[in-house]
């Protein structure tokens, strides 16, 4: 079976690497907030174009903790309106309503999945404060035309680049991220981080991610424990030098995939160039069967995602809403292996296969 993932292989040419950093962080004995993360912090900053970065302790954390400092900050109010993707994962929208928001579900574009700009106006009310946009699956959103969205009506940008590591941004907002294992910046565990250009947003996030002190046993804000461990840091300043490697490995297989796959019953995505494919996902309007021929070849895949985030049972306040194409994309949509580690062999089967299915 060709493993959707396989992390293992991912994380096997930096093993020396870890273990050498395990060592060093036992002998040192300091297990929070230590060098690692400060020196990880530093290092993502710069690679990312920012001034700041805060390390946290996922990247839920890293969205609900960006929209509570900028509440304290005066910014936002509680209640206050956030338009957000209907299609993305729950995470993006759990983190607006985690920090007293309200999430206001916008369509994407059924192209690129990512939210569709000609929408957002129609859904701006007196209420709206904010636009939080998802790079999903790795593929920059249309930022120009949000970007004039925003500015039109003064509103906050913030994006959900959980999935974008790597990514050409636009502008210079306030990003958070997650380093989940399965990232193409992943850790070894649980972690995430802000990244911004606006010093008191990098403080008060730091501060509420640590209890809501600035200094050790003074709490200025009712905070909370979240974050980024000393070891995963560790780990992650490994990788971060490779990142760029590792998003050209996963850019020649999306490129063979979508030069080579010719399926009349499979849509492939619309690619922009700035796509770091964390995920590379396909449509067929008969999935199950794919999936199980797929999987009747030796091939395992994933559904990013089977339930839209209003269809959840969590989410009931959300149930009535009519969210057409964002439904029939999860329906439909299937994602096919894609890592850095994938071998030509396997790269050679996969589409082979996905070409000969007929069902």
């Amino acid at each position: 079976m060709i493993p959707f993932l396989d992390i293992k292989a991912i994380n096997k040419p930096y093993e020396e690497a870890f273990r050498e950093k395990m060592d060093l962080f036992l002998e040192k004995g300091w297990y929070i907030l230590g060098d690692e993360v400060k020196a990880f912090e530093e290092e993502f900053a710069v690679y990312c174009g920012s001034k700041y970065c805060v390390g946290v302790g996922n990247g839920l954390d890293a969205i609900t903790l960006t929209f509570k400092a900028y509440i304290e900050m005066g910014n936002l109010q509680i209640g206050d309106e956030i338009i957000v993707p209907a299609n993305t994962y729950i995470a993006s929208i759990l983190g607006i309503i985690h920090a007293g928001l309200i999430p206001v579900l916008v369509e994407p574009d059924a192209n690129t999945f990512n939210i569709n700009p000609k929408l957002i106006e129609a859904k701006i009310t007196a209420k709206t404060k904010g636009i939080m946009v998802v790079h999903l699956y790795g593929q920059l959103a249309d930022m120009d035309a949000v970007m004039n969205i925003a500015y039109k009506y003064n509103l906050l940008i913030v994006e959900d680049a959980a999935q974008a590591h790597g990514l050409s941004f636009k502008g210079s907002h306030t990003r958070t991220f997650s380093f989940y294992p399965g990232k193409n910046l992943g850790a070894l565990g649980d972690a995430g981080a802000v990244v911004t250009n606006d010093e008191k947003l990098a403080q008060t996030i730091k501060s509420l991610s640590n209890y809501g002190s600035q200094q050790k046993y003074y709490n200025g804000y009712l905070g909370f424990n979240s974050r980024l461990d000393e070891l995963q840091a560790a780990f992650l300043r490994v990788k971060l030098p490779y990142l760029n490697l590792e998003n050209e490995k996963r850019k020649a297989v999306a490129k063979r995939y979508l030069s080579e796959i010719k399926n009349e019953k499979i849509t492939l995505p619309v690619c922009s160039a700035d796509h770091v494919f964390h995920l590379f996902v396909i449509r067929t309007e008969n999935r199950e069967a794919l999936q199980k021929y797929l999987a009747d070849n030796g091939i395992q895949t994933q559904i990013h995602y089977p339930v839209a985030p209003h269809k959840q049972e969590a989410m009931k306040a959300f149930h009535h809403l009519a969210l057409p194409v964002t439904e029939k994309i999860h329906q439909e949509v299937l994602s096919l292996p894609m890592s850095s580690a994938l071998t030509e062999e396997e790269l050679n089967h996969i589409i082979k296969v996905v070409n000969s299915y007929k069902l």
